[in-house]
């Protein structure tokens, strides 16, 4: 099969013929129909997140199964199903509650750039090339673990499937986890890419008062606004915190930050109103660090978090978002920007980086 390949970080992605071992005991091999680009594989690309090489790259994707292995009984060829780049094992004290991002499953992945029941199952003359997340979804076929996939209609589209793994549930859950009271309040989302885009349909969508967006690109700003934002905020020749205080009077009830950098957590921190809560999704370099005043922390009640995967319960969530999207109550079609054939990685990922509005999606 064919896949887009990192040797090493800094170097283009190249398109190279590899074997797929058959699935194994409690594994699934898929055939990839669409596959989202998502600025965590520019993470890798850039050594800001390390992983082990060569790899193969990609983690928001959706395909039908092709063949399952020993165990497997919830899946069977020809279902339709999602990635996900987080799995659960269904049974630990992060699953029962309802926060499988958490489970301990993930960091196997992330620390082996193995399957869970270890090794990979991708290589070339005899090398052993490594999964992304456990998915690498920069390829014709994947094999992923069980504990990776969720099973959806047949009839949804492919591209919306693979961006719903990750860019939607992570900025959708971000504002339906993380901020239950925002309807009639106000919030403001930096970063205006595939995740700050599903946040502003989140937020339109349970009644937001004020919707406030920042980024650096206007078609973005404006794809923002198409979407049920009620202010943007160009943030390259206009001052964020000053922004979101002149239209709020007091700062907003929520800040939602999806570009991982020091400088724009602070700039929300700052806009907060007393009582608020900033909640970072973005994620930075690996070592990188945030400095907060504490008096302002302590004595304006302020609040920052983190939220992994949107703070989702994805076996419950992502299907939902799904039946929202049939029903017509959320346009994430209007998320999708270009297509791209898989040996056209490094174009999508050069266009995601310069001014991309929404998910580039690679067509294998």
């Amino acid at each position: 099969m064919k896949a887009m390949v990192m040797h090493e970080s800094g170097s283009p992605l190249v398109l190279e013929e590899l074997t797929l071992d058959l699935p194994g005991p409690g594994e699934v091999r898929v055939r990839i129909e669409a596959a989202g680009v998502c600025h965590s594989d520019v993470h890798y690309l850039t050594g800001g997140l390390a992983a082990r090489t060569p790899i193969v790259l990609g983690h928001e994707g959706a395909g039908i199964v092709e063949q399952v292995g020993d165990g497997v009984t919830a899946f069977a060829p020809g279902d339709k199903v999602v990635l996900m780049w987080r799995p659960r094992c269904g049974e630990c004290e992060f699953c029962h509650t309802g926060k499988p991002a958490l489970c301990a499953l993930g960091k196997v992945h992330g620390q082996t750039n193995e399957l869970l029941r270890g090794g990979t199952r991708l290589s070339k003359d005899g090398v052993r090339y490594h999964h992304l997340m456990g998915d690498s979804v920069f390829a014709e076929h994947a094999v992923v673990s069980q504990e990776s996939l969720i099973a959806i209609d047949a009839d949804i589209p492919s591209e919306i499937a693979a961006i719903v793994g990750c860019a939607v549930i992570t900025g959708m859950g971000t504002v339906l986890n993380g901020m239950p009271d925002l309807t009639g309040k106000s919030v403001a989302i930096i970063g205006a890419g595939g995740v700050g885009l599903s946040a502003v349909i989140a937020a339109e969508l349970v009644g937001a008062a004020q919707i406030i967006v920042s980024d650096v690109v206007p078609s973005r700003l404006e794809k923002a606004r198409e979407l049920g934002a009620t202010h943007t905020i160009d943030s390259s020749v206009e001052d964020f915190t000053e922004r979101v205080l002149a239209i709020t009077g007091d700062g907003a009830q929520y800040v939602m930050e999806a570009i991982g950098r020091p400088a724009t957590i602070r700039a929300g921190f700052d806009a907060l109103r007393p009582g608020g809560t900033e909640i970072v999704v973005g994620l930075g370099a690996a070592g990188e660090e945030l400095s907060i005043p504490i008096n302002l922390l302590v004595q304006g009640d302020r609040r920052i978090v983190g939220a992994l995967y949107g703070s989702s319960n994805t076996p419950v969530q992502l299907p939902e978002i799904l039946r929202l999207y049939k029903a017509g109550r959320l346009p994430l079609d209007r998320l999708v920007d270009q297509t791209f054939a898989l040996a056209d990685a490094n174009e999508a990922i050069e266009h995601l980086r310069t001014g991309a509005v929404g998910r580039p999606i690679l067509v294998p």
